[in-house]
């Protein structure tokens, strides 16, 4: 995976986590930057976890799929990045099912954080198929997630859920875009 398609992915797996993140700083009062980056560490030691553990689960399957393994990849990546993009266009009626808190637990941050996650494991499980550092691609999705998460945070209460729909769409366009570059790089050699 060419260094370029690696910073797009890692961005792109941190935009779902930065849409929750403006919406958990829309929530609170005043977010101050301690509990913004709390949250950012939290978010982004989780996503920095989950890839590797796809990687692990792709890795030991990856002998058997070998002709198939960038359809694979493709396949993962373009069903995260269209689910990403249906969550986005969803209204603001739609993603307020639960009441707004004052303070974040660390255990509601995590729950949240691991829901968040789901797509950099499956995309973990697609990385096991392709020629990539999966230490540091993971490093780099949770750098991002850390970055991201830390920034939305602080920009929730001033920017609302709107912002937060459209980062998600836009992350799952970037998913579909460096699947299809995945599918394009395999075909190529």
């Amino acid at each position: 995976m060419n260094p370029i398609s690696l910073i797009l992915l890692a961005l792109a797996m941190s935009t779902d986590a930065f849409a929750a993140a403006i919406g958990k700083g829309s929530s609170l009062h005043k977010p101050k930057f301690s509990e913004a980056l709390r949250t950012g560490l939290i978010f982004g030691a989780i996503e920095t976890v989950t890839p590797v553990i796809g990687w692990l689960i792709g890795f030991t399957a990856a002998r058997y799929v070998e002709q198939w393994d960038h359809w694979i990849a493709f396949t993962l990546l373009l069903a995260l990045g269209l689910h990403m993009i249906y969550n986005g266009c969803k209204t603001e009626a739609q993603h307020e099912t639960n009441e707004k808190q004052s303070k974040h637990s660390f255990f509601i941050l995590a729950v949240t954080a691991f829901a968040t996650s789901i797509d950099a494991l499956a995309v973990g499980i697609g990385l096991a198929f392709v020629e990539v550092n999966i230490l540091i691609a993971a490093a780099a999705i949770g750098l991002a997630t850390m970055t991201m998460v830390t920034i939305g945070v602080m920009l929730g209460r001033a920017l609302g859920t709107v912002v937060g729909q459209r980062a998600e769409i836009i992350g799952g366009v970037v998913l579909i875009l460096v699947g299809a570059s995945i599918l394009y790089e395999h075909t190529m050699m």
